[in-house]
């Protein structure tokens, strides 16, 4: 039998339900994997709460994960019985014990990469190798504004940014967030809302403001990054972790500087395999010669889905976070 995470009806944490279930099995196109690690992610509670809807109910939460290879479908070439392989992208379902996966999601593992290692930071490090390679190329000793930089997807930013040569200003909602993040290479830190966020960047950049925002909070947020920028600058949303940023008034962009506002998501960067390819190549090889070390803050079994949307949302989360089958 297989174990998984459904919910019936779009909301909080508590639609989520720990089910019995069959073991799926493939189709000619399907691995069937058996996981050993999922990931958590903020954007799995926007397809929980129906911000981002899902095909039909009831539903599997869940993009992330990495374990073995169990069966292997028809017509599927690359892939044998056994192989070590993750994900981050692809159809909903990852809160399983056991699932099936179109084949063209899925990566082998390199021998350097751990299953914990993978599910921690296959989706938020292939998130800051687009936003840090293809969105916006920052140069060497730029300054460049990061919020959340103690989250799973900012440690992972603190660190990348840091081998480019790029100065990298974290935006914490603590002085043992700011800690973390400075610990994990980040130049400066600001904390918001306490410190006043365009004034301390005023005084850190000289006056001169930043080029590049990099904005995963959305709408408490929005305003406040504006007001960060550089004339011609560029605000790079790539979250709503306070919710969507909505009825915004486009000559507001022109009144702050002819500014500029982006909205990439990863589901773009990895439609094609090559792009998937040259994501996660970039990614392993950044793993695996300790460039980049995965925080794993916090750990829950599986069946504790709900507790663990509930600790992220409330930002009670360091670095990244792991469901456990």
């Amino acid at each position: 039998m297989n174990h998984r995470i459904e919910f019936a009806q779009t909301g909080g944490p508590e639609v989520l339900r720990w089910i019995e279930c069959p073991l799926p099995r493939p189709g000619p196109d399907e691995l069937l994997i058996r996981h050993h690690a999922i990931g958590l992610n903020f954007v799995d509670t926007y397809v929980r709460s129906g911000l981002y809807p899902v095909a039909a109910l009831p539903a599997c939460p869940g993009s992330e994960a990495a374990g073995v290879v169990a069966a292997v479908g028809a017509d599927v070439r690359g892939f044998a019985e056994g192989d070590r392989v993750a994900y981050a992208d692809g159809p909903p379902g990852a809160y399983a014990e056991w699932r099936t996966l179109p084949a063209r999601h899925a990566l082998k593992l390199p021998d350097a990469v751990d299953f914990a290692t993978a599910a921690a930071a296959l989706l938020k490090g292939l998130t800051v190798q687009f936003l840090l390679q293809q969105t916006y190329r920052p140069r060497r000793d730029e300054i460049i504004l990061w919020y959340a930089a103690a989250g799973g997807v900012g440690l992972l930013a603190c660190q990348w940014a840091k081998t480019l040569g790029v100065r990298l200003l974290g935006v914490v909602s603590s002085d043992a967030k700011a800690a973390q993040a400075l610990a994990a290479g980040a130049w400066n830190t600001v904390v918001w809302p306490r410190e006043n966020l365009a004034a301390r960047v005023r005084e850190l950049t000289g006056g001169a403001m930043v080029k590049v925002v990099y904005d995963s909070v959305g709408r408490d947020s929005f305003a406040a990054s504006l007001d960060c920028l550089a004339p011609f600058g560029l605000l790079v949303s790539f979250g709503n972790a306070s919710g969507p940023v909505t009825g915004v008034d486009l000559g507001i962009l022109a009144r702050k500087g002819s500014l500029y506002v982006t909205r990439p998501t990863l589901h773009t960067h990895v439609a094609t395999r090559a792009g998937l390819e040259q994501g996660a190549a970039a990614l392993f090889a950044q793993l695996a010669d300790g460039a980049l070390r995965v925080h794993i803050g916090q750990r829950w079994p599986l069946a504790e889905a709900a507790a663990a949307h509930r600790a992220l949302q409330s930002r009670q989360t360091t670095g990244a976070s792991l469901l456990l089958p």
